[in-house]
């Protein structure tokens, strides 16, 4: 294992092709600051440009939380008005895009805690797997806030109208099996068993076409916009859908699959 980065807010760690990205204030239960939404997003865009990765792993430093949300200590001199909030929020929306537009499948590790601002991060992820124990909510009305618009949308994209305003209207924290009935997250697993279930999961993702795995995230998204703004398909995105068809993954793995060997993708 090699560590990427030496910033210790946001650390960066890397095995074969899989990166890990973990969340790293444990004394604060991993509480989002100014200087950890800079440095998600700096990191999250620098992976994205890595085309030898084929899986991200988003985690918070140790196993009592992902995250319990915002530093509340903070809004006195970074989000005392809406002038202040609108710049930090800002800020927050580069990094939730950077984990959302990300070209490679992004997988949320979550052990304890995943509260307000680390619950959206994880809504960003494209899957998201949890322990038994863990607990989640979104209770910002308590603190007479406003989950914003692109939160806002990830959260009904992923649970429906309904759900999601429960979830905010009740501000309740709620345990893994109703988050799991809600659809809030993928996989639920023992405690002691979530590093291994996400582990497993990214290297069976890795496993895939990298090419294949990228184009599958970028057409569903295409097409979940598509129904949100009534676009359709044009010409040439259509066309994308056989662009597979091209390229040395496909020849290799159809071939092995002939001979009932195992593919080696290669990314291109």
């Amino acid at each position: 294992m090699s560590v990427l980065s030496s910033e210790n807010i946001i650390l960066v760690e890397r095995t074969d092709n899989i990166v890990t990205v973990i969340l790293n204030r444990p004394d604060k239960l991993n509480a989002l600051n100014k200087a950890m939404w800079h440095r998600l997003a700096d990191v999250m865009n620098e992976l994205n440009d890595d085309q030898s990765i084929r899986c991200v792993i988003l985690r918070g430093a140790g196993d009592k939380a992902m995250g319990p949300g915002a530093d509340i200590s903070e809004f006195e001199s970074e989000r005392s008005d809406s002038i202040k909030a609108a710049e930090y929020g800002a800020l927050m929306h580069r990094s939730m895009a950077s984990i959302r537009e990300c070209q490679h499948p992004v997988v949320a590790l979550i052990k304890g805690l995943c509260v307000g601002g680390a619950l959206e991060l994880a809504l960003m992820c494209d899957l998201r797997i949890c322990g038994k124990s863990s607990k989640f909510g979104i209770p910002i009305n308590r603190l007479g806030l406003v989950m914003s618009h692109p939160e806002i949308e990830a959260l009904v994209g992923l649970v429906g109208r309904s759900i999601a305003l429960e979830i905010l209207f009740e501000a309740r924290i709620f345990d893994s099996e109703e988050a799991k009935i809600k659809g809030l997250v993928n996989k639920v697993v023992p405690d002691n068993e979530v590093e291994a279930e996400v582990h497993e999961t990214a290297l069976r993702i890795s496993e895939g076409a990298p090419l294949v795995n990228r184009w599958h995230k970028k057409f569903v998204d295409r097409i979940l916009n598509g129904v949100k703004e009534t676009k359709p398909l044009n010409e040439s995105e259509l066309s994308e859908g056989f662009a597979c068809f091209d390229t040395h993954d496909f020849k290799m793995g159809y071939q092995a699959f002939l001979k009932k060997q195992k593919p080696k993708f290669e990314g291109r």
